[in-house]
């Protein structure tokens, strides 16, 4: 069992930044890849950015956010992180982190675990 928590959130302008941090319980943080996603007002749930489980974890993101947003994990301290760059409005949404063992089900938006969200909005 994994459970997750999001911190960070907040209101920002366009063009600043926020740095979101997911921590997680359990011994077993190291093994799961790890996904950031987000929801805007009326839309559905959407992939945002993944990394992959150990210590030199690979990167992947939506194609919206490359260059802005960059994920990051310290599993001595069970935390994923989300950096966000250059925010602009349409960022605005509540923002998710997410646990799974194997990345392709974080793609496929099935982790196994879910947090419970932070709100991001972005003023124009």
């Amino acid at each position: 069992q994994v459970e997750l928590a999001e911190s960070g959130g907040g209101l920002v302008q366009a063009g600043g930044s926020l740095r979101l941090s997911c921590a997680a319980s359990g011994p077993t943080f190291s093994r799961y890849d790890m996904g950031w996603f987000r929801q805007a007002p009326g839309k559905e749930r959407a992939f945002v950015g993944a990394i992959t489980f150990g210590y030199s974890g690979s990167t992947t993101y939506t194609d919206s956010v490359k260059g802005r947003f960059t994920i990051s994990r310290d599993n001595a301290k069970n935390t994923v992180y989300l950096q966000m760059n250059s925010l602009k409005p349409e960022d605005t949404a509540v923002y998710y982190c997410a646990a799974a063992r194997g990345f392709a089900l974080l793609r496929q938006s099935k982790p196994d675990y879910w947090g419970q969200g932070t709100q991001v909005t972005v003023s124009s």
